[in-house]
């Protein structure tokens, strides 16, 4: 550690355990030499190598477990999820009876499955009504989900559809039917057209944490998506959060 340098001791003892992470020194599930002996080894007090520590906690290479120490993290134990946005929502899915989810499980060999399934009645947030193109005060059908694969929590998702779509359909039961929300609503008349998603990326709010099972300093995946019908009306409005490790987003588009 070069003491004369700028940059504080900390980061430069964070710059090395990132290299010894990176060329596989320090291998995922490893855990990080203890506090005392990074004390030792680079003459330093114990809050220079919590510092240092934090800093790698706080880029998500690691992750602390109480009363163990801190570990390099390990790849997610689901493979990732390949999200192929040009097939996913294909009508084809919904005439077999398959929901966006289902037909990507298919492809990849893994095992899909729903919980925490809750359907109400409530006015959307400002943001999902304007898009849904309905009045701030208005009654939407909100459903809420967490998907996993394999058994392992990797995205919550909430749909806003606006109630005279939902109103007697299944839309309003836990379990929508052959096809999803989708299948619904092109029974109902409204043949979907196109969709729009706009992604970004975050660190998780404290719920998502819990709800997605997610190691300290692991980001999100947030889609909204706006699906609209062959006459160009909003019919709804998905929010998603996704464990960003656990996914990849392919989107296939041509070349004007």
């Amino acid at each position: 550690m070069d003491r004369g340098a700028d940059t504080p001791p900390f980061r430069q003892i964070a710059a090395m355990l990132i290299d010894a992470i990176d060329d596989g020194r320090l291998e995922p599930g490893q855990k990080l030499p203890s506090e005392a002996a990074l004390m030792e080894h680079f003459g330093v007090a114990r809050m220079t190598v919590r510092q240092a520590t934090q800093e790698l906690r706080r880029q998500g290479l690691v992750v602390a477990e109480h009363g163990r120490g801190v570990f390099v993290r390990a790849p997610s134990p689901t493979l990732p999820v390949r999200r192929v946005a040009s097939d996913r929502f294909a009508r084809k899915h919904r005439d077999a009876g398959k929901a966006a989810f289902l037909a990507d499980a298919e492809k990849l060999g893994y095992q899909p499955s729903v919980d925490r399934i809750q359907v109400r009645r409530e006015t959307a947030p400002p943001p999902v009504a304007e898009r849904l193109r309905v009045a701030p005060d208005d009654e939407v059908v909100v459903r809420d989900r967490r998907y996993l694969a394999n058994g392992r929590p990797i995205e919550m998702a909430t749909s806003y559809v606006p109630t005279e779509l939902a109103e007697g359909t299944q839309i309003l039961d836990i379990n929508p039917g052959p096809g999803g929300i989708y299948a619904r609503l092109e029974e109902r008349g409204h043949k979907l057209a196109s969709f729009t998603e706009e992604v970004t990326a975050r660190m998780p709010n404290s719920r998502e944490v819990r709800e997605l099972g997610l190691p300290e300093g692991s980001p999100v995946l947030t889609v909204i998506r706006t699906a609209f019908d062959t006459d160009g009306a909003v019919v709804e409005v998905c929010d998603i959060v996704k464990a960003a490790s656990s996914y990849v987003l392919e989107y296939d588009f041509p070349a004007k």
